[in-house]
């Protein structure tokens, strides 16, 4: 059998998968293979079968390189053997640890681990503690955490602390030079209430010019953007901290930014009052949306006020009301701006472009880090205006970069593959709306099937298979256009700050106003004839570039999504055993996800929950069905469904169907047959679980405190009590 190389994604059930190096179809990889090898390991493997359907199953001949990262995990002391469990369950292994080797960290702390000796076959690895994060409890812990196991940079290197430190407070005379002064042009920043860095800033005024044919009536939209680029230049440490990023991360409460404070919050940041450096994008917008010319420059600028999107809507929306008082002088810019925004909103909806509405959430945490409330996050006007400005400037980027034929950074995002493509079409068909996708879909065919459905009761599972279609969107050298945008050339401009694809943007639009091209392999301007003699590699460093950021934009948004699971279960431990009412989000072989009204949290109803009978699921129809009685669960049901368990560690939410008239402690309907007291015996089990939890974590901070029982103790206590949790639940399950 043939040999293929790759790296190893761990499972936490105990198997594991080989990701294929060649992008072909992952390797199943046993319990008994992963015994010698750790998550994310770099291994050979050889294909030694297939199962039933078609699927290969690996044996690793070869370990290639061992991943040096530090694990993450709990500090553990049982019957006198200190060990690690690691918080990534992947990683499928606990890691025994020295006693002489356990720092000056106590059981029940979360530490990181270094690997002193490998896995085999025959034996647990072995490491040593090199850093001790603190109690599991203490605040913003999940997110020290996330940094860790993500591999996220959280740290900025010396050199670039000093030279931060270096950058002077304000501009200086030298920095203005070669630069259009824009003070006095009213720019004005909107951003959340809760922003920090302000990295565009945007004005607008009617323009109305000649006669005749070359007559133009319209807008002039200017979008400012902090010029990042002549502060951080290539090969300095601040721009290799910033590469090695590539974007800022977002938590509740936290940010990883991407560049030191004193730039992002500080010398980049378009601070009201403040003189600051700009690349500028001036355009001009006729009164049907489309952009009649653009031009960029480096300027001077000065934000005139910082709005919040909230202060915008509601100037918008009442320009006699209180806050519009407040910004009298302004008004009139806002107004203009909203008045471009709705020329844009039109050539939008001409060429076809994908809008959904989506409902976002915000985590609200109290002093400690811990989730108060989860509250939908109102997009309003003032939301989508900026939104639109920003279209506008990054489509002319990509139009000017495209223009010139210089390499760049593109943001693409392609059509459906043609596996995503055929499971819709047959979606759509057996839905039998007469809607349809061609096998060359665009753009517009989803937004008119979007339009179409907006109305109908299942116009949730509709527009959610619609999304599903599409692929991620990426950051690439090579120009294929953005599907859902349905635009022909875009990139990213608008935030550079925040985004490392954005400064290189900056430095190649700089390079092409200065008549040069920018080398992303030696990060100097060359001759157009010069530049000519290396295209090859030069494009080939760009594909590089593109890899590497869009990877460190999925870490970001994994990074995020972990804390907010952590911090979703944390909160729903307090609710075990309430039922909410709640709608379906999701519909898979083995059960449906469930997203609660009033909580905005997921959890998974097993389809072992749904009843006692057998649940057929219908891929091209998204729904689960039950056999003997036709019930049908899709994309959108309304469902009501009770919390029975939450796994912290698994970072998972169970739920139960809750029947209409049904009493919480009886039996649900299909389950007659089974013991009239199960719900009763879950429940209790769930209420014994959260107490048993909440013991075992006083029993954590008291061992912690009295370190003189500790090393005599025997089994863990957080190990105890989710023993003895467990076999209250195993009981329960014995009497099905």
């Amino acid at each position: 059998m043939s040999e293929v190389e790759g790296t190893v994604q761990g499972h936490r059930d105990g198997h594991g998968f080989l990701v294929r190096d060649d992008h072909q179809p992952d390797l199943y990889l046993s319990p008994q293979e992963m015994r010698a090898v750790l998550h994310r390991d770099r291994v050979r493997a050889r294909v030694v079968r297939y199962d039933r359907k078609g699927r290969p199953e690996g044996h690793v001949v070869e370990i290639l390189e061992r991943r040096k990262a530090p694990i993450i995990g709990r500090l553990l002391h049982e019957s006198g053997i200190w060990l690690v469990a690691p918080e990534d369950k992947r990683y499928g292994q606990d890691i025994m640890v020295p006693k002489n080797a356990i720092a000056n960290a106590t059981a029940g702390q979360v530490v990181a681990i270094e690997l002193t000796e490998p896995p085999s076959l025959y034996s647990q690895p072995m490491g040593r503690v090199t850093e001790v994060l603190g109690e599991i409890d203490d605040p913003g812990m999940e997110i020290e955490i996330a940094v860790r196991k993500y591999e996220v940079p959280h740290q900025f290197s010396p050199e670039t602390l000093a030279q931060a430190a270096g950058l002077p407070d304000k501009i200086r005379p030298a920095d203005r030079k070669d630069r259009i002064d824009l003070t006095d042009v009213l720019l004005v920043t909107i951003d959340g209430e809760d922003a920090r860095d302000f990295d565009d800033a945007v004005y607008c005024e009617p323009v109305k010019t000649g006669r005749g044919k070359n007559a133009f009536d319209g807008w002039r939209l200017v979008v400012a953007i902090a010029d990042v680029s002549h502060y951080v230049k290539p090969g300095e440490p601040i721009d290799d901290d910033a590469y090695e990023r590539a974007t800022s991360v977002y938590f509740p409460r936290r940010v990883i930014p991407m560049l030191p404070e004193k730039l992002s919050n500080g010398l980049c940041s378009l601070n009201p009052n403040e003189d600051r450096l700009a690349m500028v994008c001036d355009m001009l917008i006729t009164k049907e949306g489309e952009i009649h010319a653009y031009q960029f420059f480096p300027a001077v600028i000065c934000s005139h006020a910082r709005f919040t999107y909230t202060e915008v809507a509601a100037i918008l929306g009442n320009t006699r009301g209180p806050e519009a008082a407040r910004r009298k002088n302004l008004v009139p810019d806002l107004l203009n701006l909203h008045e471009v925004y709705r020329a844009l909103l039109k050539e939008r909806s001409r060429r076809g472009a994908v809008d959904f509405e989506t409902t976002e959430t915000q985590i609200v945490c109290d002093e400690n880090g811990r989730i108060e409330k989860i509250v939908p996050r109102t997009r309003t006007e003032a939301h989508k205006l900026i939104e639109e400005a920003m279209l506008a400037a990054n489509v002319c980027s990509a139009d000017f970069i495209a223009t010139n034929k210089h390499p760049s950074l593109y943001r693409v995002h392609e059509g459906p593959t043609p596996e995503k493509k055929t499971l819709l079409q047959n979606y759509l068909k057996a839905l039998g709306l007469g809607l349809s996708i061609s096998d060359d879909p665009k753009p517009g065919e989803y937004q008119a099937i979007a339009a179409a459905t907006k109305e109908r009761p299942d116009a949730q599972q509709i527009h959610t298979m619609l999304l599903r279609s599409m692929q991620q969107a990426i950051y690439t050298g090579t120009n294929s256009g953005h599907f859902g945008l349905a635009y022909e050339a875009y990139t990213h401009f608008t935030s550079p700050i925040r985004r490392y694809p954005d400064l290189l943007v900056h430095r190649v639009i700089k390079a092409l106003l200065s008549g040069r091209r920018y080398s992303l392999l030696t990060g100097t301007l060359e001759t157009p004839a010069k530049a000519r003699k290396g295209a090859n590699a030069e494009m080939e460093q760009w594909e590089v570039s593109g890899a590497h950021c869009s990877a460190n934009e999925r870490r970001a948004d994994e990074a995020s999504r972990d804390v907010e699971a952590w911090l979703k279960c944390r909160f729903m431990r307090e609710h075990l055993g309430e039922e909410y009412g709640g709608t379906v989000t999701a519909v898979t072989s083995f059960g449906l996800f469930v997203t609660l009204d009033s909580l905005y949290v997921e959890g998974l109803i097993h389809i072992t929950e749904l009843g006692g009978e057998y649940y057929r699921f219908d891929e091209v129809r998204q729904e689960l069905r039950g056999e003997r009685s036709g019930v049908r669960y899709t994309v959108g049901a309304r469902v009501r469904v009770q919390v029975i368990r939450v796994d912290l560690d698994g970072r998972k939410i169970d739920f139960r169907m809750v029947h209409e008239g049904e009493d919480p402690s009886t039996p649900s309907r299909g389950k007659r047959e089974r013991s009239s007291d199960r719900s009763a015996e879950r429940n209790a089990g769930a209420a014994a679980e959260l107490a048993a939890v909440k013991e075992a974590d006083r029993a954590v901070k008291a061992a912690t405190k009295g370190r003189k029982s500790t090393a005599s103790a025997g089994a863990h206590p957080v190990r105890a009590a989710k023993s003895a949790a467990r076999k209250t639940a195993a009981k329960s399950t014995r009497h099905r």
